[in-house]
Parts: structure tokens; sequence; C-alpha cells
């Protein structure tokens, strides 16, 4: 069992899901109440990196932001250090790829808050902050939570656009996925085999309790109210 890059995977997950769920909660509700011209375009746009091979994204990504590239130089001139073959690197393309598996649960969830009771809370002077945080929230959090659910659990199985952006550097960029890849490839099965049980069991684990815990906060927030 390669613990470095296990805790490197969870690390990255972790990473990720705190930048990527906050502002998946704005475009959702942003795509979920506003009707705008290009509205339909930006949504295909961010189910993009689901029919596109990670492989593909992770090239896009490699060109985009390596240090051929005027971003890349950019970047590198005011943070002094690249975004390939680093950890940041990796953080990058891990929100790019999981955008959807974000904003979708969330999306849909705010679609699914009743208009009536949004208009009754604006009736009784609520201020869209309040508004947000006393009744949307609340509401939505089922969503939220399958939305940190899947992040969490798509980042640690990354493969093919963390090996584009990162490369296999021990401890920098090897996450497990990469590390039961390495395992195969050397014909260590064993290895690979209680590496890859690791993150299924984790997988199965991760959606009974969002499922669970989803039925049950939606049911309990329906009693109180």
């Amino acid at each position: 069992m390669d613990w470095v890059a296990l805790w490197l995977s969870v690390k990255l997950a972790a990473v990720t899901v705190l930048i990527l769920i906050p502002l998946a909660i704005l475009v959702g509700r942003l795509l979920a109440y506003r009707h705008f011209a290009g509205k339909s375009a930006i949504e295909a746009l961010i189910m993009v990196p689901l029919v596109l091979p990670p492989t593909v994204i992770g090239y896009y990504l490699l060109v985009g932001l390596g240090n051929q590239s005027w971003i890349g130089q950019w970047i590198e001139s005011w943070f002094g250090q690249s975004l390939v073959f680093h950890f940041s690197g990796l953080v990058v393309a891990s929100i790019i790829v999981n955008i959807p598996f974000a904003v979708q649960p969330i999306q849909r969830a705010f679609e699914s808050v009743p208009q009536d009771i949004r208009d009754a809370a604006a009736c009784c002077g609520m201020s869209r902050w309040r508004l947000f945080w006393r009744i949307e929230l609340p509401l939505i959090w089922p969503g939220v939570l399958t939305a940190l659910v899947l992040c969490f659990s798509h980042v640690l199985g990354e493969f093919g656009v963390v090996l584009m952006m990162g490369g296999n550097i021990a401890g920098e960029t090897k996450t497990i996925s990469i590390a039961i890849y390495d395992n195969v490839q050397a014909f260590d099965f064993d290895s690979a085999g209680i590496m890859s049980l690791v993150l299924l069991m984790f997988a199965v684990t991760a959606l009974i309790v969002t499922t669970s815990l989803s039925r049950r906060l939606g049911a309990q927030y329906r009693e109180r109210h």
C-alpha cells in the first residue's frame, strides 16, 4: 500500500472540494434562477468534461498552462512556480474536470426549491442574503452533500488528467490511481489489488452515506416546516 500516494490523493480531493463547492453553489444558483442570453451554451460548456476523455482535457491544460504558453509564463513570473508537474496544477486540473459533478446536483437542488416559498420570504421582507442562508441553503443541502461526495470520490480516482498535468513525481504528483497503474506495470498485482479495493470500498460507502443523509436531511427539514 502506497500511503504517500493515498495521502496525496486525499489532500488533492479535499483542496478541490473546498475551492469548487462554494463556486458551484454560486454558479448553480445563477443558472437555476436567472435567464440570460448564452445560458444554454454555458450549461453545455459545464458538461464538456463528462464527454471528453480526461487525457484530452489534460493535453489542453498542459498546452494552455505550460511554460510555452503566455498564461503559463505569466503564472510563473508572478508566483515563481509553474503549474505543470506541481501539486497546484493538479488542483486546477481537478477543479476543471469536476465542474459538472459539482454544479449539476446543486443546480437541480436550487431548481427544486418551490418558488412560492421564495416569494413568501421576499414578501416578509427577507433580504436576498437572508433568503439564501435561512431558506435556500437548508433546502439545497442534500444537493450540496451529493456534489461534495461525488467530487471527492471522483478526484480520488482521477488518472488521465492527473498524469498529463502532473506526471509521476513521488510525493508531489503521484496519486493513488497512478500508483495502481505503476504496480500493474510492475506486475505487483497484490499491491494494486489492495489499493483498488480501498478506492472501491470508499466509493460504495460514500454513495450509501450520501443517499441516506440526503433522505434524512430532506425529511427532517420538511417535518420542521
